[in-house]
C-alpha cells in the first residue's frame, strides 16, 4: 500500500474518532498503536518511549499547573469583583459604559489567569447580573462577556501560548511578546464596536443612573489603586521577571502562583477551601492537557514516520493558488477545524504539520505564530464547538436563552476576523515587541 493511501487512512480515521464525540487523548494514542503496527512495526515503540519521555521531562510544559493554578485562583478569590467595581464607576456613565468595563476588566483579567473558563466565569458572575439589572440587551451582554474572557487565550501568561511554543520549537518568551499587541488590538476594537452599536442603538447601553455615578473622585481613585495596582504587580512579578531575565516562563508562573494567593490573603479570601478547589481544578485541567500531549506526540510519530509531513508539504506546495493563497487556505481550515473540534486538538495535530509548510513558503515563523494563536481564539466563539458559549451558559439565569447567546457572539466572531486581517496585514503588529528585546 503507498504511503499516501496510508496517511490518507490515518486522517480518515482521526476524523472518524475525533466526531465520534471519543476523547481526543485515546483517539490519537490507539491509531497511533494501530497504524505504527501494522505499518511501522515493532520499533514504533521505542518512537513512543522516546515522545513520551520528551513530555514528561519538557521544563516549560511544567508552566502550566502554575498558570492554570493563578488563573483559577483568581478568579475564585474575588478579585474580580473588586476589579469590576473600580471600572465601572469610571466607564459606567458612558452609553455602554458596563460592556466596555467588562471588556476592560476582561484585558486585565486575561493577563493574570492565561484561560478562558476562568475569564468568561469569572467575569460573566459578576458583569452579566450587573448588566441585566440595568436592561442591557441581553445579546450585548453575553457578547460583551464572551469576547472579552476569550482574550484570556491570547494576552499573557496565555496556557495556548506555553503548550504552543514546544511544539513549534520557539521561545515561550517571544511568543507572549508577540501575542500582546494583537490582544490589545482586538480588546479595543471590541471597545469601539461597543461604543458605536450602543451610540446608534442605546437601549442596548444604557448608562448608569445619576445617582451610582456621583462617587467622590477621592473615592474613585481609591477604589482603581486597591483594585488595579495589585494586578498590575502580579502581571509585572510574572511578566517582568521573565522579561528582566529573572526567572524562566515555568518559574515566572509559578511566581505568579504565589502572588496570586499574597493578594488572595490581603483581600481576607485565602481558605484552605479556596487552594483545595483550586489545586483540584489545575490537576484536572492539567491532567487533561497532558493526556493529550502525549497522545498527539505518539500520532506526530507514526505520522513523520509513515513520510505524512512529505505528503501534506506537497499537497500545499502544489497548490496553484501562491503562498498567499496557500495562507488563506490555511486560516479558513483552521476557523473551520476550531468550530468543529476542539482548540487543544487543533493545536496538538493540525500547528506541526501546517508549521514547517509555512517555514517552506517563506514566512517568519514568529509572525505565523502569532497569526495563528489570534485565529485560534475565534475557535472559542465559533458555534458549535465554542467552548466560550458553554461556560457562559453556565452561568446564565433562566431569562437569557442560548440563542441570546449566540447572537451575542456573531458581531465579536466577525470582528475577531477583522483583528486577524489586520495581524497579516500589517506584520508589524505581532513583530514589533518581540524586536525590542532579545529573547
Amino acid at each position: 500500500m503507498s504511503g499516501d493511501i496510508i496517511i490518507l487512512l490515518l486522517f480518515i480515521g482521526l476524523v472518524i474518532g475525533i466526531f465520534s464525540g471519543f476523547p481526543a487523548a485515546f483517539i490519537l494514542g490507539g491509531l497511533s498503536m494501530i497504524f505504527g503496527m501494522f505499518f511501522v512495526g515493532p520499533g514504533i515503540f521505542g518512537h513512543f518511549i522516546v515522545r513520551l519521555e520528551g513530555v514528561m521531562t519538557n521544563y516549560t510544559l511544567l508552566a502550566v499547573p502554575f498558570f492554570l493554578f493563578m488563573g483559577v485562583f483568581m478568579e475564585k478569590s474575588g478579585v474580580a469583583e473588586k476589579l469590576f467595581n473600580a471600572i465601572y464607576v469610571w466607564c459606567g456613565k458612558l452609553r455602554g459604559g458596563l460592556a466596555v468595563s467588562t471588556v476592560v476588566m476582561a484585558m486585565l483579567f486575561a493577563a493574570t489567569t492565561g484561560i478562558v473558563g476562568a475569564s468568561v466565569v469569572g467575569i460573566g458572575l459578576i458583569a452579566l447580573p450587573a448588566m441585566l439589572a440595568r436592561k442591557y440587551d441581553k445579546a450585548m451582554a453575553c457578547g460583551a462577556i464572551c469576547a472579552g474572557g476569550t482574550l484570556g487565550v491570547l494576552i499573557p501568561p496565555s496556557v495556548l501560548i506555553i503548550i504552543y511554543g514546544p511544539i513549534v520549537n520557539l521561545s515561550v518568551g517571544k511568543l507572549f511578546l508577540a501575542a500582546y499587541l494583537p490582544g490589545i488590538l482586538l480588546g479595543v476594537i471590541y471597545i469601539l464596536y461597543i461604543l458605536i452599536r450602543c451610540y446608534i442603538q442605546p437601549e442596548y447601553g444604557p448608562p448608569i443612573s445619576d445617582e451610582e455615578y456621583r462617587i467622590p473622585l477621592k473615592k474613585k481613585i481609591g477604589l482603581m489603586l486597591t483594585s488595579i495596582v495589585p494586578i498590575g504587580l502580579i502581571i509585572f512579578a510574572v511578566l517582568g521577571s521573565i522579561l528582566l531575565g529573572v526567572a524562566s516562563v515555568t518559574e515566572a508562573g509559578a511566581v505568579g502562583a504565589i502572588a496570586s494567593m499574597v493578594l488572595a490573603a490581603c483581600n481576607r479570601n485565602l481558605t484552605w477551601k479556596l487552594v483545595r478547589d483550586a489545586c483540584m481544578e489545575t490537576l484536572k485541567v492539567t491532567s487533561i492537557i497532558i493526556l493529550i500531549a502525549i497522545g498527539a506526540f505518539y500520532f506526530s510519530a507514526v505520522f513523520v514516520t509513515l513520510g505524512g509531513d512529505d505528503v501534506v508539504s506537497k499537497l500545499f506546495l502544489t497548490l496553484p493558488i501562491g503562498k498567499w493563497g496557500v495562507l488563506i487556505f490555511m486560516m479558513v481550515l483552521l476557523i473551520i477545524l476550531g468550530a468543529l473540534i476542539d482548540w487543544m486538538s487543533v493545536l496538538f495535530i493540525v500547528i506541526p504539520i501546517i508549521t514547517p509548510v509555512a517555514a517552506k513558503l517563506g514566512f517568519d515563523p514568529l509572525w505565523f505564530a502569532g497569526v495563528v494563536m489570534v485565529n485560534l481564539q475565534i475557535s472559542f466563539l465559533s458555534p458549535p464547538f465554542a467552548y466560550a458559549l458553554f461556560y457562559m451558559k453556565g452561568i446564565c439565569p433562566p431569562e437569557v436563552k442560548t440563542t441570546d447567546i449566540y447572537r451575542g457572539v456573531v458581531p465579536f466572531v466577525g470582528l475577531q476576523m477583522l483583528g486577524l486581517l489586520l495581524c497579516i496585514i500589517f506584520p508589524k503588529i505581532i513583530t514589533y515587541i518581540p524586536s525590542l528585546f532579545n529573547l
